[in-house]
């Protein structure tokens, strides 16, 4: 690579992550906004919310990384033509197509940062969050230490503390256990304790009342007690966590063991095809998206006013090979041996680059004989 190459390069890299930061920020702080009402609102600490947040954070980037190749391309692109930068180097010879290697560099590390992230990262996250998603669920004492509010821990259960005390001593605590239909039992006591016992946890209740009632009769029972545990444990069931979902499954398993993998996570044989090899277009779009954003905003003449057109232009053929890709997924969905069209609008994405390419290397060229009107007037004013 020349010096010119690399000065292209570093730009495009120094705003590709000032967008991704952006972007990142943007959905991360959406995502960990509503993650953290229902976390905090369940009583779970604070580093639970932030391992929380850190899971989903590759699954954001996944999703923002094309976006910022796009924007961090078109913008180095626009700057550089609006400062005569591309003119200079046009006129010692580069053609366009020779300004397209610091591009494709470009699009090829971010295409590997892409590839990382959907084929190893995303899924081993995704498959953890849903792991300590399952053990916070199971987390009955974090759900129940929530002071002032009528809580419902389970179904058939309601549970209410009126204030916790430094030490740990629950007062005024109600619970109504509503599970059996034929006997409604409400206890009360003045203050509790939470005893973890045999790997579970048991709530003791002290001084206080138990009511049994039975809807059958309408009659009341009352037992008043000095002491009374109360097994909360089993207010949960704990059953086994399922992993065998398509989205953890590795990429090779996906590809080449379509069969197996969709029958072990109960999904359709191309649904598991799609998946897989979605996972590889994914990062050759980040590689398109660079260089459709960079051809464009090559077609026209260097104007004070910026290229605003080719901008729109590069926008616009953009949503059009993420058309294509909305098109071509209903067709994979429903047929295994039409998977080879998940790389169509990559094929797009590359048809269009050429075209534009070869269209602004004779615009070009135009331009340089002064054939066309802007430049003359240019050339008459200097």
């Amino acid at each position: 690579m020349t010096k010119f190459d690399r000065y292209m390069l570093s730009q495009f890299m120094v705003l590709f992550g000032f967008f991704a930061l952006v972007l990142v920020s943007i959905f991360w702080i959406n995502k960990a906004v509503r993650m953290f009402d229902r976390l905090i609102g369940d009583g779970q600490p604070a580093w639970v919310f932030l391992e929380f947040t850190a899971l989903t954070l590759p699954t954001v980037i996944g999703v923002v990384l094309p976006i910022a190749a796009f924007a961090g391309a078109v913008y180095v692109t626009n700057r550089m033509s609006s400062e005569s930068e591309l003119t200079v180097v046009q006129a010692t010879g580069y053609s366009p197509w020779r300004l397209t290697r610091p591009v494709l560099v470009f699009g090829v590390i971010i295409a590997l940062m892409m590839g990382v992230l959907s084929n190893l990262l995303i899924p081993k996250s995704l498959s953890q969050l849903k792991v300590r998603q399952a053990e916070v669920s199971q987390n009955i004492t974090a759900k129940l230490l929530t002071e002032g509010e009528f809580l419902h821990p389970a179904p058939g259960i309601t549970f209410y503390i009126r204030d916790i005390t430094p030490e740990g001593e629950l007062q005024a605590v109600f619970l109504s256990d509503r599970r059996q239909p034929e006997t409604v039992v409400t206890y009360t006591s003045a203050k509790a304790y939470l005893v973890p016992e045999g790997g579970g946890t048991k709530l003791v209740m002290v001084n206080g009342l138990a009511q049994h009632f039975r809807p059958e009769d309408g009659r009341l029972f009352t037992t008043n007690f000095d002491d009374f545990s109360y097994n909360i444990s089993s207010l949960i069931t704990r059953g086994p966590i399922n992993l065998n979902k398509v989205d953890f499954a590795s990429t090779y398993e996906l590809i080449f063991e379509p069969e197996n993998t969709a029958k072990r996570t109960r999904v359709s044989v191309p649904q598991a095809l799609y998946t897989g090899h979605n996972r590889i277009a994914q990062p050759l779009l980040c590689i398109v998206a660079a260089l459709v954003g960079f051809a464009a905003l090559l077609l026209g003449s260097y104007s004070r006013y910026g290229i605003w057109w080719q901008i729109v232009v590069a926008f616009t053929l953009l949503v059009l090979i993420k058309m294509v890709e909305g098109a071509v997924s209903g067709a994979i969905l429903s047929n295994a041996n039409a998977w080879p069209l998940i790389y169509l609008p990559t094929l797009v994405g590359v048809m269009l680059t050429v075209i534009l390419l070869y269209l602004a290397g004779r615009l070009g060229l135009l331009w340089r004989l002064g054939l066309f009107g802007h430049a003359n007037s240019g050339a008459s004013a200097v």
